[in-house]
Protein backbone atom coordinates (compact mmCIF):
# COMPACT_ATOMS: atom_id res chain seq x y z
CA UNK A 1 0.00 0.00 0.00
CA UNK A 2 1.41 3.37 -1.00
CA UNK A 3 2.00 5.97 1.70
CA UNK A 4 1.16 9.61 1.00
CA UNK A 5 3.64 10.66 3.68
CA UNK A 6 6.48 8.69 2.10
CA UNK A 7 5.66 9.94 -1.39
CA UNK A 8 5.49 13.57 -0.26
CA UNK A 9 8.75 13.29 1.67
CA UNK A 10 10.45 11.46 -1.21
CA UNK A 11 9.42 14.05 -3.78
CA UNK A 12 10.07 17.10 -1.62
CA UNK A 13 13.44 16.00 -0.21
CA UNK A 14 14.52 14.75 -3.65
CA UNK A 15 13.56 18.11 -5.11
CA UNK A 16 15.46 19.83 -2.28
CA UNK A 17 18.59 17.74 -2.89
CA UNK A 18 18.41 18.24 -6.65
CA UNK A 19 17.94 21.98 -6.23
CA UNK A 20 20.79 22.11 -3.71
CA UNK A 21 23.05 20.19 -6.09
CA UNK A 22 22.26 22.51 -9.00
CA UNK A 23 22.76 25.59 -6.81
CA UNK A 24 26.04 24.13 -5.54
CA UNK A 25 27.29 23.52 -9.08
CA UNK A 26 26.34 27.05 -10.10
CA UNK A 27 27.95 28.47 -6.95
CA UNK A 28 31.08 26.39 -7.53
CA UNK A 29 31.32 27.60 -11.12
CA UNK A 30 30.85 31.25 -10.12
CA UNK A 31 33.32 30.97 -7.22
CA UNK A 32 35.92 29.18 -9.38
CA UNK A 33 35.64 31.83 -12.09
CA UNK A 34 35.88 34.63 -9.50
CA UNK A 35 38.88 32.94 -7.90
CA UNK A 36 40.61 32.65 -11.30
CA UNK A 37 39.85 36.28 -12.13
CA UNK A 38 41.32 37.32 -8.77
CA UNK A 39 44.48 35.29 -9.34
CA UNK A 40 44.78 36.59 -12.91
CA UNK A 41 44.53 40.13 -11.60
CA UNK A 42 47.29 39.28 -9.12
CA UNK A 43 49.47 38.11 -12.01
CA UNK A 44 49.01 41.47 -13.71
CA UNK A 45 49.89 43.35 -10.53
CA UNK A 46 53.06 41.29 -10.05
CA UNK A 47 54.09 41.92 -13.65
CA UNK A 48 53.81 45.70 -13.23
CA UNK A 49 55.58 45.51 -9.84
CA UNK A 50 58.51 43.72 -11.47
CA UNK A 51 58.59 46.37 -14.19
CA UNK A 52 58.78 49.16 -11.61
CA UNK A 53 61.16 47.63 -9.09
CA UNK A 54 63.09 45.01 -11.01
CA UNK A 55 64.19 41.61 -9.66
CA UNK A 56 66.47 41.47 -6.63
CA UNK A 57 68.59 38.32 -6.40
CA UNK A 58 71.83 37.96 -4.50
CA UNK A 59 73.29 34.67 -5.53
CA UNK A 60 70.34 32.73 -6.72
CA UNK A 61 69.60 31.16 -3.37
CA UNK A 62 66.20 32.93 -3.19
CA UNK A 63 65.08 31.25 -6.35
CA UNK A 64 65.90 27.82 -5.03
CA UNK A 65 63.89 28.39 -1.89
CA UNK A 66 60.78 29.64 -3.70
CA UNK A 67 57.84 27.38 -4.46
CA UNK A 68 57.82 27.31 -8.23
CA UNK A 69 54.19 26.26 -8.21
CA UNK A 70 52.88 29.48 -6.66
CA UNK A 71 54.09 32.06 -9.10
CA UNK A 72 56.48 31.82 -12.01
CA UNK A 73 58.22 34.94 -13.29
CA UNK A 74 60.49 35.36 -16.32
CA UNK A 75 62.18 38.38 -17.87
CA UNK A 76 63.64 38.68 -21.41
CA UNK A 77 65.43 41.62 -22.97
CA UNK A 78 64.38 43.09 -26.28
CA UNK A 79 66.70 40.63 -28.11
CA UNK A 80 64.82 37.72 -26.61
CA UNK A 81 67.60 36.71 -24.22
CA UNK A 82 66.29 35.28 -20.94
CA UNK A 83 67.50 37.56 -18.16
CA UNK A 84 65.71 36.00 -15.22
CA UNK A 85 63.57 32.96 -14.42
CA UNK A 86 62.22 31.82 -11.09
CA UNK A 87 62.08 28.23 -12.34
CA UNK A 88 64.82 25.82 -11.38
CA UNK A 89 65.61 24.77 -14.92
CA UNK A 90 65.34 28.33 -16.16
CA UNK A 91 63.08 27.08 -18.93
CA UNK A 92 59.45 28.16 -18.74
CA UNK A 93 56.56 28.84 -21.05
CA UNK A 94 57.67 30.78 -24.15
CA UNK A 95 56.98 34.51 -24.29
CA UNK A 96 53.41 35.44 -25.20
CA UNK A 97 51.80 38.55 -26.55
CA UNK A 98 50.74 41.34 -24.23
CA UNK A 99 47.88 40.43 -21.96
CA UNK A 100 46.44 37.41 -20.18
CA UNK A 101 46.83 33.94 -21.72
CA UNK A 102 46.02 30.34 -20.86
CA UNK A 103 48.66 27.99 -22.26
CA UNK A 104 49.51 24.31 -21.86
CA UNK A 105 53.06 23.61 -20.76
CA UNK A 106 54.59 20.48 -19.20
CA UNK A 107 51.24 18.65 -19.03
CA UNK A 108 49.59 21.43 -17.10
CA UNK A 109 47.43 24.44 -17.79
CA UNK A 110 49.09 27.77 -17.01
CA UNK A 111 47.55 31.19 -16.54
CA UNK A 112 50.15 33.71 -17.78
CA UNK A 113 50.19 37.48 -17.91
CA UNK A 114 52.74 39.01 -20.33
CA UNK A 115 53.90 42.64 -20.19
CA UNK A 116 56.17 44.17 -22.89
CA UNK A 117 57.55 47.56 -21.84
CA UNK A 118 60.87 49.49 -21.64
CA UNK A 119 62.67 46.91 -23.80
CA UNK A 120 61.74 44.08 -21.44
CA UNK A 121 59.36 41.16 -21.70
CA UNK A 122 58.00 40.32 -18.27
CA UNK A 123 55.91 37.17 -17.94
CA UNK A 124 54.25 36.04 -14.69
CA UNK A 125 52.08 32.92 -14.29
CA UNK A 126 51.06 29.96 -12.20
CA UNK A 127 49.54 26.53 -13.00
CA UNK A 128 45.86 25.61 -12.64
CA UNK A 129 46.82 22.61 -10.49
CA UNK A 130 48.17 24.95 -7.84
CA UNK A 131 45.06 27.06 -8.03
CA UNK A 132 42.95 23.93 -7.56
CA UNK A 133 44.93 23.04 -4.43
CA UNK A 134 44.24 26.47 -3.01
CA UNK A 135 40.57 26.34 -3.97
CA UNK A 136 39.86 22.85 -2.53
CA UNK A 137 39.68 23.97 1.13
CA UNK A 138 37.23 26.68 0.07
CA UNK A 139 34.92 24.04 -1.46
CA UNK A 140 34.53 22.34 1.92
CA UNK A 141 33.27 25.54 3.48
CA UNK A 142 30.98 26.08 0.49
CA UNK A 143 29.35 22.67 1.12
CA UNK A 144 28.67 23.42 4.77
CA UNK A 145 25.77 25.86 4.11
CA UNK A 146 24.26 23.28 1.70
CA UNK A 147 24.42 20.56 4.34
CA UNK A 148 22.85 22.86 6.93
CA UNK A 149 20.19 23.94 4.42
CA UNK A 150 19.24 20.37 3.46
CA UNK A 151 19.20 19.21 7.08
CA UNK A 152 17.18 22.21 8.26
CA UNK A 153 14.68 22.22 5.41
CA UNK A 154 14.43 18.43 5.50
CA UNK A 155 13.41 18.59 9.16
CA UNK A 156 10.91 21.36 8.42
CA UNK A 157 9.47 19.38 5.49
CA UNK A 158 9.15 16.27 7.68
CA UNK A 159 7.33 18.25 10.36
CA UNK A 160 5.15 20.13 7.84
CA UNK A 161 4.09 16.93 6.06
CA UNK A 162 3.25 15.29 9.37
CA UNK A 163 1.13 18.24 10.50
CA UNK A 164 -0.52 18.57 7.09
CA UNK A 165 -1.64 14.92 7.23
CA UNK A 166 -3.02 15.28 10.76
CA UNK A 167 -6.55 16.13 9.48
CA UNK A 168 -6.57 12.83 7.56
CA UNK A 169 -5.75 10.95 10.75
CA UNK A 170 -8.52 12.88 12.49
CA UNK A 171 -10.98 11.88 9.77
CA UNK A 172 -9.77 8.28 10.07
CA UNK A 173 -10.49 8.30 13.80
CA UNK A 174 -13.89 9.88 13.23
CA UNK A 175 -14.85 7.24 10.66
CA UNK A 176 -13.57 4.47 12.94
CA UNK A 177 -15.98 5.65 15.65
CA UNK A 178 -19.02 5.35 13.36
CA UNK A 179 -21.24 2.28 13.43
CA UNK A 180 -24.74 1.40 12.24
CA UNK A 181 -26.61 3.08 15.14
CA UNK A 182 -24.53 6.28 14.87
CA UNK A 183 -23.86 7.40 11.31
CA UNK A 184 -23.94 11.14 11.99
CA UNK A 185 -21.89 13.47 9.81
CA UNK A 186 -18.22 14.23 10.40
CA UNK A 187 -17.44 17.78 11.49
CA UNK A 188 -15.89 19.72 8.59
CA UNK A 189 -15.12 22.94 10.46
CA UNK A 190 -11.40 23.72 10.43
CA UNK A 191 -10.49 21.09 7.86
CA UNK A 192 -8.15 22.05 4.99
CA UNK A 193 -9.86 22.89 1.72
CA UNK A 194 -8.27 19.82 0.10
CA UNK A 195 -9.75 17.47 2.74
CA UNK A 196 -13.15 19.16 3.17
CA UNK A 197 -14.60 17.92 -0.19
CA UNK A 198 -13.59 14.34 0.69
CA UNK A 199 -15.25 14.62 4.09
CA UNK A 200 -18.30 16.19 2.45
CA UNK A 201 -18.58 13.22 0.09
CA UNK A 202 -18.19 10.85 3.06
CA UNK A 203 -20.93 12.73 4.92
CA UNK A 204 -23.22 12.34 1.90
CA UNK A 205 -22.45 8.62 1.83
CA UNK A 206 -23.06 8.32 5.58
CA UNK A 207 -26.36 10.18 5.17
CA UNK A 208 -27.52 7.87 2.38
CA UNK A 209 -26.40 4.81 4.33
CA UNK A 210 -28.16 6.02 7.47
CA UNK A 211 -31.31 6.68 5.47
CA UNK A 212 -31.13 3.22 3.88
CA UNK A 213 -30.57 1.50 7.24
CA UNK A 214 -33.36 3.50 8.85
CA UNK A 215 -35.68 2.58 6.00
CA UNK A 216 -34.64 -1.05 6.29
CA UNK A 217 -35.25 -1.12 10.05
CA UNK A 218 -38.63 0.54 9.60
CA UNK A 219 -39.51 -1.88 6.81
CA UNK A 220 -38.60 -4.89 8.96
CA UNK A 221 -40.55 -3.51 11.91
CA UNK A 222 -43.60 -2.76 9.75
CA UNK A 223 -43.36 -6.15 8.05
CA UNK A 224 -43.23 -7.93 11.41
CA UNK A 225 -46.23 -5.93 12.58
CA UNK A 226 -48.22 -6.64 9.41
CA UNK A 227 -47.37 -10.35 9.45
CA UNK A 228 -48.43 -10.67 13.08
CA UNK A 229 -52.11 -10.09 12.24
CA UNK A 230 -52.61 -12.88 9.66
CA UNK A 231 -50.37 -15.28 11.58
CA UNK A 232 -52.31 -14.62 14.79
CA UNK A 233 -55.56 -15.24 12.93
CA UNK A 234 -54.18 -18.49 11.50
CA UNK A 235 -53.11 -19.62 14.97
CA UNK A 236 -56.54 -18.81 16.49
CA UNK A 237 -58.40 -20.60 13.68
CA UNK A 238 -56.22 -23.67 14.06
CA UNK A 239 -56.98 -23.74 17.78
CA UNK A 240 -60.72 -23.41 17.10
CA UNK A 241 -60.57 -26.23 14.60
CA UNK A 242 -59.06 -28.50 17.27
CA UNK A 243 -61.94 -27.72 19.63
CA UNK A 244 -64.71 -27.83 17.02
CA UNK A 245 -66.58 -31.06 16.22
CA UNK A 246 -69.23 -29.62 13.90
CA UNK A 247 -68.59 -30.03 10.16
CA UNK A 248 -70.10 -26.58 9.55
CA UNK A 249 -67.72 -24.99 12.07
CA UNK A 250 -64.85 -26.90 10.49
CA UNK A 251 -65.75 -25.60 7.07
CA UNK A 252 -66.02 -22.02 8.29
CA UNK A 253 -62.75 -22.22 10.22
CA UNK A 254 -61.00 -23.80 7.24
CA UNK A 255 -62.26 -20.98 5.01
CA UNK A 256 -60.99 -18.38 7.47
CA UNK A 257 -57.70 -20.26 7.75
CA UNK A 258 -57.26 -20.25 3.99
CA UNK A 259 -58.05 -16.53 3.92
CA UNK A 260 -55.37 -15.84 6.54
CA UNK A 261 -52.80 -17.94 4.70
CA UNK A 262 -53.64 -16.16 1.45
CA UNK A 263 -53.26 -12.76 3.10
CA UNK A 264 -49.90 -13.71 4.65
CA UNK A 265 -48.73 -15.18 1.35
CA UNK A 266 -49.76 -12.03 -0.54
CA UNK A 267 -47.95 -9.82 1.99
CA UNK A 268 -44.78 -11.89 1.79
CA UNK A 269 -44.94 -11.86 -2.01
CA UNK A 270 -45.28 -8.06 -2.06
CA UNK A 271 -42.42 -7.65 0.40
CA UNK A 272 -40.17 -9.83 -1.75
CA UNK A 273 -41.08 -7.81 -4.82
CA UNK A 274 -40.29 -4.55 -3.07
CA UNK A 275 -36.99 -5.94 -1.78
CA UNK A 276 -35.98 -7.01 -5.30
CA UNK A 277 -36.84 -3.56 -6.64
CA UNK A 278 -34.59 -1.77 -4.15
CA UNK A 279 -31.81 0.15 -6.02
CA UNK A 280 -28.54 -1.76 -6.14
CA UNK A 281 -30.01 -5.07 -4.90
CA UNK A 282 -29.62 -6.68 -8.29
CA UNK A 283 -28.50 -5.32 -11.68
CA UNK A 284 -31.39 -4.19 -13.85
CA UNK A 285 -31.82 -5.90 -17.21
CA UNK A 286 -32.95 -3.07 -19.49
CA UNK A 287 -34.94 -4.00 -22.57
CA UNK A 288 -37.12 -2.26 -25.08
CA UNK A 289 -40.57 -2.78 -23.58
CA UNK A 290 -43.78 -2.21 -25.50
CA UNK A 291 -46.07 -0.78 -22.83
CA UNK A 292 -49.20 -1.26 -24.95
CA UNK A 293 -48.50 -4.99 -25.35
CA UNK A 294 -47.58 -5.35 -21.66
CA UNK A 295 -50.84 -3.64 -20.63
CA UNK A 296 -52.89 -5.99 -22.83
CA UNK A 297 -51.21 -9.03 -21.27
CA UNK A 298 -51.77 -7.84 -17.70
CA UNK A 299 -55.46 -7.10 -18.38
CA UNK A 300 -55.83 -10.56 -19.91
CA UNK A 301 -54.24 -12.15 -16.79
CA UNK A 302 -56.81 -10.42 -14.53
CA UNK A 303 -59.82 -11.08 -16.77
CA UNK A 304 -60.91 -14.28 -14.97
CA UNK A 305 -60.64 -12.63 -11.54
CA UNK A 306 -62.59 -9.59 -12.77
CA UNK A 307 -65.27 -11.76 -14.37
CA UNK A 308 -65.73 -13.73 -11.14
CA UNK A 309 -66.46 -10.45 -9.34
CA UNK A 310 -68.62 -9.09 -12.21
CA UNK A 311 -66.19 -6.25 -12.89
CA UNK A 312 -65.58 -4.95 -16.39
CA UNK A 313 -61.80 -4.59 -16.95
CA UNK A 314 -60.43 -3.67 -20.35
CA UNK A 315 -58.18 -1.56 -22.58
CA UNK A 316 -59.71 1.71 -23.75
CA UNK A 317 -56.67 2.97 -25.65
CA UNK A 318 -53.52 1.10 -26.66
CA UNK A 319 -51.30 3.02 -29.04
CA UNK A 320 -47.86 1.53 -29.75
CA UNK A 321 -45.20 3.01 -27.48
CA UNK A 322 -41.91 1.62 -26.20
CA UNK A 323 -39.58 2.57 -23.39
CA UNK A 324 -36.17 1.37 -22.29
CA UNK A 325 -36.76 -0.30 -18.94
CA UNK A 326 -36.90 -3.34 -16.72
CA UNK A 327 -39.61 -5.65 -18.05
CA UNK A 328 -40.25 -7.50 -14.76
CA UNK A 329 -40.48 -4.26 -12.76
CA UNK A 330 -42.94 -2.70 -15.23
CA UNK A 331 -45.05 -5.86 -15.18
CA UNK A 332 -45.18 -5.76 -11.35
CA UNK A 333 -46.21 -2.09 -11.53
CA UNK A 334 -49.10 -2.81 -13.90
CA UNK A 335 -50.16 -5.88 -11.89
CA UNK A 336 -50.39 -3.83 -8.70
CA UNK A 337 -52.35 -1.03 -10.38
CA UNK A 338 -54.98 -3.41 -11.77
CA UNK A 339 -55.05 -5.58 -8.63
CA UNK A 340 -55.60 -2.52 -6.40
CA UNK A 341 -58.43 -1.32 -8.62
CA UNK A 342 -60.15 -4.72 -8.55
CA UNK A 343 -59.82 -4.97 -4.77
CA UNK A 344 -61.48 -1.67 -3.92
CA UNK A 345 -64.37 -1.35 -6.39
CA UNK A 346 -67.67 -3.11 -5.77
CA UNK A 347 -69.23 -5.73 -8.06
CA UNK A 348 -70.51 -4.29 -11.31
CA UNK A 349 -67.74 -1.68 -11.41
CA UNK A 350 -65.35 -0.87 -14.23
CA UNK A 351 -61.56 -0.66 -14.61
CA UNK A 352 -60.08 0.99 -17.72
CA UNK A 353 -56.41 0.85 -18.77
CA UNK A 354 -54.99 3.16 -21.44
CA UNK A 355 -51.53 3.58 -22.98
CA UNK A 356 -50.43 6.15 -25.55
CA UNK A 357 -47.42 8.27 -26.56
CA UNK A 358 -47.33 11.97 -25.81
CA UNK A 359 -44.34 13.93 -27.16
CA UNK A 360 -41.28 12.29 -25.58
CA UNK A 361 -43.23 10.38 -22.92
CA UNK A 362 -45.28 7.24 -22.60
CA UNK A 363 -48.53 7.83 -20.70
CA UNK A 364 -50.21 5.01 -18.76
CA UNK A 365 -53.54 5.51 -16.97
CA UNK A 366 -55.65 3.21 -14.83
CA UNK A 367 -59.10 4.48 -13.82
CA UNK A 368 -61.87 2.78 -11.84
CA UNK A 369 -65.37 3.44 -10.54
CA UNK A 370 -64.52 2.64 -6.94
CA UNK A 371 -64.68 4.86 -3.85
CA UNK A 372 -61.48 6.71 -4.77
CA UNK A 373 -58.96 8.19 -2.35
CA UNK A 374 -59.53 11.42 -0.41
CA UNK A 375 -57.24 14.20 -1.63
CA UNK A 376 -55.72 14.62 1.85
CA UNK A 377 -54.50 11.02 1.82
CA UNK A 378 -53.27 10.74 -1.78
CA UNK A 379 -49.64 11.33 -0.85
CA UNK A 380 -49.65 9.02 2.15
CA UNK A 381 -50.98 6.00 0.24
CA UNK A 382 -47.51 5.69 -1.33
CA UNK A 383 -45.99 4.99 2.10
CA UNK A 384 -45.16 1.40 2.89
CA UNK A 385 -47.88 -0.52 4.78
CA UNK A 386 -50.20 2.49 4.79
CA UNK A 387 -53.87 1.66 4.28
CA UNK A 388 -56.90 3.92 4.26
CA UNK A 389 -58.62 4.21 7.60
CA UNK A 390 -62.08 3.34 6.26
CA UNK A 391 -60.82 0.52 4.05
CA UNK A 392 -61.92 -2.93 5.20
CA UNK A 393 -60.46 -4.73 2.19
CA UNK A 394 -57.60 -7.13 3.01
CA UNK A 395 -54.29 -5.96 1.63
CA UNK A 396 -50.61 -5.47 2.35
CA UNK A 397 -50.39 -1.69 2.04
CA UNK A 398 -47.44 -2.11 -0.34
CA UNK A 399 -49.14 -2.00 -3.74
CA UNK A 400 -48.88 1.72 -4.50
CA UNK A 401 -45.49 1.96 -2.75
CA UNK A 402 -44.17 -0.59 -5.25
CA UNK A 403 -45.83 1.27 -8.14
CA UNK A 404 -44.12 4.55 -7.25
CA UNK A 405 -40.80 2.80 -6.69
CA UNK A 406 -40.90 1.27 -10.18
CA UNK A 407 -42.02 4.54 -11.78
CA UNK A 408 -39.25 6.56 -10.12
CA UNK A 409 -36.62 3.95 -11.00
CA UNK A 410 -37.59 4.61 -14.65
CA UNK A 411 -37.35 8.41 -14.16
CA UNK A 412 -41.13 8.61 -14.31
CA UNK A 413 -43.84 10.42 -12.35
CA UNK A 414 -47.13 9.27 -10.85
CA UNK A 415 -50.19 11.35 -9.99
CA UNK A 416 -53.59 10.55 -8.43
CA UNK A 417 -56.80 12.35 -9.38
CA UNK A 418 -60.55 11.88 -9.49
CA UNK A 419 -61.76 9.80 -12.42
CA UNK A 420 -64.31 11.43 -14.77
CA UNK A 421 -67.01 8.91 -13.77
CA UNK A 422 -66.07 8.85 -10.09
CA UNK A 423 -63.44 6.69 -8.50
CA UNK A 424 -59.69 7.06 -8.91
CA UNK A 425 -57.53 7.97 -11.91
CA UNK A 426 -53.82 7.02 -11.70
CA UNK A 427 -51.54 8.55 -14.34
CA UNK A 428 -47.94 7.46 -14.88
CA UNK A 429 -45.59 9.22 -17.30
CA UNK A 430 -42.37 7.52 -18.38
CA UNK A 431 -39.68 8.84 -20.75
CA UNK A 432 -39.44 6.89 -24.01
CA UNK A 433 -36.19 5.69 -25.57
CA UNK A 434 -35.56 7.40 -28.88
CA UNK A 435 -38.90 7.65 -30.65
CA UNK A 436 -42.19 8.02 -28.84
CA UNK A 437 -44.35 5.81 -30.98
CA UNK A 438 -43.83 2.67 -33.05
CA UNK A 439 -45.71 1.71 -36.20
CA UNK A 440 -48.55 -0.78 -35.90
Amino acid sequence: MKSIRRQLLLWQISALLLTGLIVSLITYSLAWNAFNELRDDTLEQIAFSVLRHGVVSDDGSDTDEKDPGEFMSQIWDEDGTLQYSSLDKKVGPPPQKNGLHVVHWQNDEWHIYTLRNSGLIIQVGNPSSHRQKMFTPIIQWMLLPLIILVAGLGSLIWTAVGRSLTPLKQVQREIGQRDAPALHAIETHGLPEEVAPLVGALNDLLGRLDKALTSQRRFIADAAHELRTPLTAIKLRSQLMRQSTSPADWAESLSQLESGVERASHLIDQMLRMARLEPGIQPEALDEVRLDELAKKVVADFSDQAEARHIDVGITRAEPVAIQGNRDGLRVMLNNLVDNALRYIPAGGQVDVAVWPEEDQAVLTVSDTGPGIPEAERERVFDRFYRLVQADIPGSGLGLAIVRQVAESHSGTITLADAPDGGLLITIRLPVNGQAALPN
